[in-house]
């Protein structure tokens, strides 16, 4: 993996707000990675200096081997879980969510 890569996905884990989550999908589409398993292995290889209990599954859930340690800090930061999952509409960092398609406006005649 390139060093510049490596270091925007670093960025964007660095950059999500205490009391916020991202998934690793998100991280990968902000830093435009080509996968959140690369997402997973930059914060496996080189994220203990990161925000990186701020990152989770796609379903608001952790990774099993830190799962406890993880829901620990998160609940430190005012993040509740549910039964060892987040819910993802109420902590989501802002910045990951997609914004929502407009509306189609109304073709004259059409209704």
């Amino acid at each position: 993996m390139d060093e510049e890569l490596h270091e925007l996905i670093r960025e964007t884990v660095r950059a999500i707000p205490e009391g916020r989550v991202a998934t690793y999908g998100d991280v990968a589409k902000l830093s435009r990675a080509p996968s959140a398993r690369l997402v997973g292995q930059v914060l496996n290889q080189d994220g203990h200096d990161l925000p990186w209990h701020r990152v989770l599954k796609a379903d608001g859930t952790c990774a099993p081997h830190i799962a406890e340690e993880q829901l620990q800090r998160l609940r430190s930061e005012g993040v509740v879980d549910g039964a060892g999952k987040v819910n993802l509409r109420t902590y989501r960092w802002e910045d990951a969510v997609d914004e929502p398609e407009p509306e189609p406006e109304p073709q004259g005649g059409l209704w």
